[in-house]
């Protein structure tokens, strides 16, 4: 049983394809590396599951119910989220405030949100910085904190847009240790990413797109090797290494 499964999914702006009889589904408790050259199509795969686009054709179903043409909000709420590449937190509030606005999904009154939230701050770690505000934080503590504004909404599907992109080694190394802990709370995820070496250790299996289509699926180590694999994205310094 699939957790998220898309079916024939194409996608066209303009002239352009963009997507083109895209199949691939996600179980639930996997984490799932989404991989690829720039322009190949990940983004908007998220954009799509998310109701931010519209398929021309196809199918999205989610949990057992077709999403294909539901709105964002719907969506968010039967239990999917995503962070951003470009992180924008809500810059004059605290940290602790832009993850209630997370919270605010599923509960109402002010003093449950703070909660929640300050529950999400812990697990993130950003717990002593609760009071900073968001404008003031480094971009390695920017990007906890998009992940931990998503998680306040309580997702059973988390899609992960490049979270680890612009941090140093040891904040690489972090981000992997939460990821790991959001998938030991039974949150399965969906993560774009290129740096292969945490993609590749973080995930159960690896979907790798060119131009729009799916090229190579399976474990990290069979789609490293696979020879469309290395010559459209990962080279044969990546094999050297």
């Amino acid at each position: 049983m699939m957790l998220l499964e898309l079916s024939g999914i194409a996608k066209r702006f303009g002239g352009l394809e963009v997507i083109r009889r895209m199949d691939f589904g996600v179980r639930p408790g996997e984490i799932v590396g989404l991989i690829g050259p720039n322009g190949a199509g990940k983004t908007t795969i998220f954009n799509l599951v998310m109701g931010v686009h519209r398929p021309d054709s196809g199918r999205i179903v989610f949990d057992g119910t077709d999403i294909t043409r539901a709105a964002t909000e719907d969506i968010c709420r039967h239990g999917i989220a995503r962070t951003f590449q470009v992180v924008k937190p809500f810059g004059n509030l605290t940290t602790w405030q832009n993850v209630m606005v997370g919270a605010f999904l599923r509960v109402r009154r002010k003093r449950e949100a703070r909660a929640w939230a300050a529950e999400t701050l812990k697990l993130a770690g950003l717990w002593p910085r609760r009071h900073d505000l968001a404008r003031g934080l480094t971009i390695g503590l920017r990007k906890r904190l998009e992940v931990a504004r998503a998680l306040a909404t309580r997702p059973r599907l988390l899609l992960l847009d490049e979270v680890m992109g612009g941090l140093n080694p040891t904040e690489v190394q972090s981000m992997i240790a939460l990821v790991r802990e959001v998938q030991a709370q039974g949150v399965t995820v969906l993560i774009i990413e290129h740096v292969m070496a945490a993609v590749m250790s973080l995930s159960d299996r690896i979907i790798v797109l060119h131009h729009g289509e799916k090229i190579a699926e399976g474990p990290p180590a069979h789609v490293a090797r696979h020879p469309d694999v290395v010559q459209a994205y990962l080279g044969e310094e990546y094999l050297l290494a």
